[in-house]
């Protein structure tokens, strides 16, 4: 017995004392980015837990769509499918490449989970920003991305990521205003810079809440923002050209209302839903009869009643068919449910419904330029568009980027035994670098005028002449 504890506590003393296991790694924080080796982060995983993974990163360039040339000081930021940041705001080197880390929740095996779509938002000092009306932004998908570099990182660059900036005619006489959202949850707010209540610069904030309005005419200036479930104060901003001021914007969830409405689709056998949006008033355009969508101030799948929860107070335009699903706002003003909808949310109603009712009907096809996505031309484009078979003729109209009328026929003739309509417009210059869009709408003589069938969707027949 003594001989066995001796060979112990000299076995102790030959080799020291029993080695300690380390001490376990915590967790890693998402929000912190912390507790992760050089070269990966932290991001949520399906099952609860946080873990680390190889980043991914959208690179791609921003430039000018004149000559090609890379914009510096460019910021970009990704957004998720209701319209919230997915990112913080990147902003693009002398050449105007850029990259841009998504947050993304993980699979165990690093594979992503739910929606892997993004899409862009890009502005510069100087241009109009991207995406806006006729140009629309198309989803990246973060999840083909392929392996780069010592540790790897995995990257998404396409032709989607590379992203063309109209130049603005003028910028003279313009700031620039920077601030932050302070809210919980401040990303993904739409932030207006307004001047006689009306929208002269807009941004999104990123998922920290920080934005940038460029291109801000001097003067006293009014800055809020909108996105569902948040109210945003008004904070003002004296600008100078030049120079660049800065505010805050604290939001609250005091309040809110629902707001609840009614569509009708009407001869309308190839589209049965649509989407309807609340647009601040302040944003909306007239002429072209868009406005720009808050994160969350959407519904889709909609062929009757709807609701929009979380709305703020203030004023605001109910916008249907607004994308390309095959329907329009039914153009007839000679029947009732056509009008343009506005709506006041006043702080003090838990519930508000629009004045009145809408109609959509179905869109006429386009068919070129622009059938799907923005076609590249190099020479004025034959227009071309599916026939409506009860019209007696067409109009015709095309915009460019900055929605102003550069060419408009009212009296194209119909056709007969045609399935589509083709129309080369006569004595139309073209800009090189300018982003354009057609749009043709149907009618039919009356003894009191004209009266409107339908028309070609908001957002396709758009085209970029080279």
């Amino acid at each position: 017995m003594r001989y066995s504890v001796l060979v112990l506590l000299l076995g102790v003393a030959l080799t020291g004392c029993p080695e300690e296991e380390p001490p376990e790694k915590p967790p890693c924080d998402p929000e912190a980015q912390t507790h992760c080796d050089a070269g990966t982060v932290c991001e949520y995983v399906a099952d609860g837990t946080t873990a680390c993974f190889a980043p991914i990163e959208i690179r791609g360039m921003v430039f000018d769509s004149a000559d090609g040339v890379g914009i510096e000081g460019a910021t970009i930021v990704a957004i998720d499918a209701n319209g919230a940041a997915r990112s913080t705001v990147a902003r693009s080197a002398a050449d105007g490449s850029y990259s841009l880390n998504i947050p993304a929740e993980r699979n165990t095996d690093g594979t992503l989970t739910g929606d892997t779509d993004v899409t862009l938002r890009a502005d510069a000092a100087g241009y109009q920003p991207f995406p806006k009306a006729p140009r629309t932004a198309l989803p990246v998908d973060v999840a083909v991305s392929t392996p780069d570099g010592e540790p790897p990182v995995q990257v998404v660059q396409t032709a989607v990521t590379d992203i063309a900036l109209v130049a603005l005619s003028d910028a003279s006489g313009t700031g620039t205003i920077s601030g932050t959202i302070a809210a919980t949850d401040p990303g993904g707010v739409l932030v207006v810079a307004l001047q006689g209540g009306s929208a002269v610069s807009s941004a999104v904030s990123d998922s920290l809440g920080a934005f940038i309005l460029f291109d801000v005419p001097a003067g006293s200036t009014d800055v809020t923002g909108y996105r569902a479930g948040l109210a945003l104060d008004v904070a003002t901003a004296d600008v100078a050209a030049g120079a660049e001021s800065s505010v805050s914007l604290t939001g609250t969830t005091d309040g809110l209302a629902t707001v609840t409405g009614n569509i009708q689709i009407v001869n309308a056998p190839g589209g049965a839903t649509t989407s309807v949006i609340l647009a601040p008033k302040s944003t909306f355009d007239a002429t072209s009869n868009r406005g720009e969508a808050p994160a969350g101030l959407r519904v889709a799948g909609i062929a009757g009643d709807f609701e929009i929860p979380g709305v703020a107070p203030g004023d605001y335009v109910a916008l249907a068919a607004f994308e390309n699903d095959d329907l329009v706002r039914d153009p007839d003003t000679t029947i009732g449910g056509t009008a343009i909808v506005e709506v006041s949310v006043d702080g003090a109603s838990a519930t508000v419904a629009l004045p009145e009712s809408f109609k959509v009907t179905e869109a006429l096809a386009t068919l070129s330029p622009g059938a799907d996505t923005l076609e590249v031309v190099n020479a004025v484009p034959t227009l071309e568009w599916a026939d409506d078979s009860s019209e007696d003729g067409y109009e015709v109209r095309i915009y460019d980027a900055f929605g102003q009328l550069v060419y408009e026929v009212l009296d194209v003739p119909g056709v007969s035994g045609a399935e589509t309509v083709a129309h080369t417009p006569a004595g139309l210059t073209l800009d090189a670098g300018m982003v354009y869009q057609f749009r043709a709408w149907s009618y039919r003589d009356k003894q009191g005028g004209k009266t409107y069938i339908s028309a070609t969707e908001d957002l396709r027949g758009v085209f970029l002449f080279e």
